[in-house]
């Protein structure tokens, strides 16, 4: 009886003693279900880290590629929308070489300037720039190069400067590389060229010789061109024509120079700078042609029998052999050809004669001034015809107001003849309130 109490009580003693181990091993199977849960919570999270830092890295790669300009959505991509690569996408982009060249002197005013690049250029977008500004056009020649064809000459003695931009804003190449930094480039044209200044006071009317060329194209303006020079009036006597000389600068042409520069309210001093020029080749452009009177005037002194003047206007001769006054013995008008340089209705003159006397005179009539204070004016004497004055050319009343209106300034005045002595020191500071000599 007891060993089969013994065996039917077995089972509940072994139960209960399995119920703590049972428990032990549920909690051990629910516990290594929670590390492995975590365990799976952690590998998705390093995943989702990894994801989320190469999309940060290529939305960043993305935002550097398309620096400088505005991107949209896909930017970084080949498709449309995409941007444009930087410098450092596609290498560098450079510029090689310019005509002319960096700091370039003498250059001829109707030149095309080249910028060439390393590599090839995109025709379209922004280009290079000129300062001072001239009218033209860039236009692409070959792949790697932009020339600029000027509408109008250069401007002769000027510098200009030449601006190549760079940055995502400037020139860029076809594959899209830009230049890293602007760059400038200066050169200066040529002086003004001797012989087309005077092809071009010839064409508007300010030499007594007209010139027959074809006319050029705008750019060639400021060029030499093929063509003659021929006298506008026949009979003009060759005390003039023995002067012209084309190509050379002599008194006809410092003359013209003197009398446009008048006309265009300019500072007058018969040098064709660069406002001359600007001034000249804005004239013909416009055929804004001269209005003054063409005149010379051609003195002849100490003379047997007498002393005269003879002048002509417009290759009319108004004035033949009018009896005139030229400088006395020790005050002696030069021998010479001269341009009118102040033009006046009346003068104050004022100075010392030969003997030591001091002399004023308020208000002289009919004023050509030509060469330092001697000057073509009417003064009063009883007779006329031999030395009398102290320096300048005197002649009557009525010879003088016929005169005046025909010498504006640039007029030719030539004085030939017999010379006196040695030339004493006059006051000869020319102006209509400045002293002078008569």
């Amino acid at each position: 009886m007891e060993l089969v109490a013994y065996g039917l009580g077995q089972p509940d003693r072994l139960k209960r003693r399995e119920q703590p181990v049972q428990a032990l091993r549920d909690r051990s199977t629910l516990h290594g279900r929670r590390w492995s849960l975590w365990l799976l919570v952690a590998v998705v999270l390093v995943v989702a880290g990894g994801v989320t830092a190469y999309v940060a890295s290529q939305r960043t790669a993305a935002s550097l590629t398309c620096a400088g300009r505005s991107c949209t959505a896909g930017a970084g991509s080949q498709g449309a929308g995409a941007s444009t690569p930087g410098p450092g996408a596609s290498g560098a982009f450079r510029v090689s070489s310019t005509a002319p060249a960096p700091g370039a002197t003498g250059v001829a005013p109707s030149t095309q300037l080249t910028v060439t690049f390393d590599s090839a250029v995109k025709a379209s977008g922004p280009t290079p720039t000129l300062s001072p500004p001239v009218v033209g056009s860039w236009r692409p020649r070959g792949a790697d190069r932009l020339v600029f064809t000027p509408s109008e000459p250069f401007l002769p003695f000027t510098k200009y400067t030449l601006s190549i931009p760079g940055g995502p804003g400037g020139v860029r190449s076809t594959t899209g590389a830009w230049l890293r930094a602007s760059r400038t480039v200066t050169f200066t044209i040529a002086n003004g060229n001797v012989l087309r200044l005077q092809q071009l006071l010839a064409e508007l009317g300010y030499l007594p010789v007209s010139f027959n060329g074809a006319t050029p194209i705008a750019r060639d303006m400021a060029t030499p061109q093929p063509g003659t020079f021929s006298w506008r009036w026949p009979g003009l006597p060759a005390a003039l024509t023995s002067q012209w000389v084309p190509g050379a600068t002599g008194a006809i042409t410092k003359g013209a120079v003197m009398m446009f520069e008048t006309e265009n309210s300019l500072s007058v001093d018969g040098i064709a700078g660069p406002a001359v020029w600007t001034a000249l080749l804005h004239d013909v452009e416009s055929s804004r042609a001269n209005t003054e009177p063409v005149s010379y005037v051609l003195v002849t002194k100490n003379t047997n029998p007498v002393e005269h003047l003879t002048a002509w206007v417009n290759g009319t001769l108004e004035l033949h052999d009018v009896l005139v006054n030229t400088g006395v013995r020790g005050a002696t008008t030069h021998n010479g050809t001269y341009q009118v340089f102040e033009h006046v209705r009346t003068s104050h003159m004022s100075g010392t004669d030969v003997t030591g006397t001091h002399y004023t005179i308020p208000t002289v009539p009919w004023v050509s001034y030509f060469n330092g204070g001697d000057a073509l004016h009417y003064y009063p004497r009883a007779a006329y015809g031999f030395p009398q004055s102290n320096g300048c050319v005197e002649m009557q009343l009525a010879t003088a107001a016929s005169l005046w209106p025909n010498t504006p300034i640039g007029t030719l005045v030539t004085v030939q003849g017999p010379t006196y002595g040695v030339t004493s020191s006059k006051n000869t500071t020319p102006s209509s309130a400045a002293a002078a000599t008569p």
